[in-house]
């Protein structure tokens, strides 16, 4: 499991890049076509870093912090917009 402290110090932003042609503009890890969403839904089903990494090479455990550090960002600006 990530630390929230840990989240803090990830600059997702070096690692999650968003393009109008890529993936539907959908959060990419770097300049693979893989997408927050799909390293999240890889998890969700139990998948650990390990096996992530080891089906998709390109990515790295940094990779997989920094969509962990993107979507929990994501959803504290939701909530905190949502209470506004």
């Amino acid at each position: 499991m990530v630390s929230a402290r840990l989240l803090h110090m990830i600059d997702y932003h070096k690692i999650i890049t968003i393009e109008p042609g890529k993936r539907g503009g959908k959060p990419c890890v770097r300049d693979l076509r893989i997408t927050v969403y799909d390293v999240l839904g890889w998890l969700a089903e139990g998948m650990t870093k390990k096996e992530i990494i080891s089906d998709y090479p390109d990515l790295t455990e940094d990779d997989i912090n920094a969509c962990l550090a993107f979507a929990a960002n994501r959803e504290h600006s939701f909530v905190r917009h949502k209470d506004a």
